[in-house]
């Protein structure tokens, strides 16, 4: 089955739309109204040992209407786009509005900080859904893994994934701007067997440009390389040990720092990082800040969800805090203006002392390697982190064995002062870019 699609030729039925949604938000009397409208075309399918599993095509559409009365805000939305479906939807806002309590801190972003220029970002590459291209493409990602070592033996499948998608947002401020994206992706997860049991491990490729993902045979045999290697992991003994995250277990940790610089849990004061404007968290080295405008990348946007334009910015520079991630609501909550956030950050990148990452593993000597982390124990109140984790045990500075059944633990604190050197393998798969990043030293529990 093959679909041609392009969502651009829908981007004007859309903006047309959320038009006539702020028209009839003023005339049900709003004093400002905004609006956010989404669609979404896709094609997700699953092959699991060389047979198609799941096939799902979806068509989505949402309106998300906010309404202000004064300082009081109702919001509703709605999936349906006919007109008596979205009187109905302004009038339940309307509605919400008037019950609502007054809050000094609603209202729309200022006028003068929305954005004024839209550059072309190339986040739209479109091709057509299409289940027999995508069916071979995962059939020969899942093949090349069981091809690659006897030792897989099962699959929990290879998935292939493409979607189209359209995003507007519109204030009674004048402002309306819209983007289309695409993104495409093909992942395979394997099992491998021997003597001492069971492991599995994964890998993928993702982008916004299907010319850019890794080819499906080269997807599968990393995914069979990674689980091959975790076969018979070992206990290792609990004591205090340096710990490399390799990239994709890094980017939790950029994670949790922004999630705490993040205006939500600061004006709830339920972050680790609070009141920490200008203090000095991290190691000196340490940089952590987001480039919204990068072409073709999946965190690019030129305006926030309040249509405030986005910029590079710093939110830790030399170990100190240079920014919170603000919205217009939770900044006039913490009496500080909008950092073009609302709606989270754009491609936020970790970076510190650059060290090749085969380097890294003569500089960590002995500790643990993790490629694996599970659970979720981190408080974001207090700062303490204790996890599950997987990985490799390392002696002289190289790897020797997998081991598993591990727990790292810490304080987020001292884990950002603890960073001693981060890697050049930064992994671009995504809106959080990270590197490996070593730790000084962690509580490691093995159980052995």
């Amino acid at each position: 089955m093959r679909r041609e699609v392009d969502i651009r030729q829908q981007e004007e039925e859309l903006r047309t739309l959320a038009g006539a949604i702020l028209q009839e938000a003023r005339r049900g009397g709003a004093s400002a109204a905004e609006v956010s409208v989404s669609q979404d075309i896709g094609l997700t399918l699953k092959v699991r040992k060389g047979e198609l599993e799941t096939v799902e095509f979806n068509a989505d559409r949402g309106f998300d209407i906010s309404v202000h009365n004064g300082r009081r805000t109702g919001a509703a939305s709605t999936s349906d786009s006919s007109e008596d479906a979205i009187r109905e939807t302004v009038a339940r806002a309307l509605d919400i509005a008037r019950h609502t309590q007054e809050d000094p801190c609603n209202g729309l972003a200022d006028p003068a900080l929305l954005a004024r220029r839209l550059p072309d970002l190339d986040l739209f590459h479109p091709i057509p859904l299409d289940t027999e291209v995508a069916t071979a493409a995962a059939q020969a990602c899942e093949a090349a893994g069981f091809s690659h070592d006897r030792r897989i033996v099962n699959s929990e499948g290879a998935e292939a994934s493409s979607s189209q998608s359209c995003t507007v947002y519109a204030n009674s401020h004048g402002f309306m701007g819209s983007y289309a994206t695409t993104s495409q992706s093909l992942s395979c997860v394997l099992i491998a067997e021997d003597g001492n049991g069971m492991q599995r491990d994964y890998w993928y490729s993702a982008d916004r440009n299907p010319k850019a993902l890794e080819v499906p045979e080269q997807i599968g045999r990393t995914a069979a390389q990674r689980t091959v290697a975790r076969l018979s992991p070992r206990k290792i003994a609990t004591g205090e040990h340096p710990v490399l995250y390799d990239p994709q277990t890094a980017r939790s940790l950029a994670r949790h720092v922004i999630a705490a610089l993040s205006g939500g849990p600061l004006y709830r004061k339920a972050s680790f990082l609070l009141d920490s404007l200008g203090a000095e968290v991290a190691s000196r080295q340490l940089r952590l800040f987001e480039q919204p405008l990068l072409p073709g990348r999946f965190g690019s946007a030129a305006f926030d969800g309040d249509g405030v334009v986005t910029a590079e910015k710093a939110f830790i520079d030399a170990g100190a805090v240079r920014s919170y991630a603000l919205s217009a609501y939770s900044g006039r909550r913490l009496g500080l203006p909008t950092t073009g956030n609302a709606g989270g950050v754009h491609n936020l990148r970790l970076e510190g002392k650059t060290t090749p990452a085969e380097a890294l593993f003569k500089e960590m000597g002995r500790g643990l390697y993790v490629t694996d982390l599970m659970g979720q124990g981190v408080n974001q109140v207090t700062g303490d982190y204790s996890r599950g984790a997987a990985g490799f045990w390392v002696e002289n500075g190289e790897v020797q064995y997998p081991v598993h059944e591990v727990t790292i633990a810490a304080n987020l604190k001292d884990i950002l002062r603890r960073i001693v050197a981060t890697g050049d393998d930064h992994d671009q798969r995504g809106n959080v870019i990270a590197p490996s990043v070593l730790i000084e030293r962690m509580t490691v529990a093995g159980g052995a």
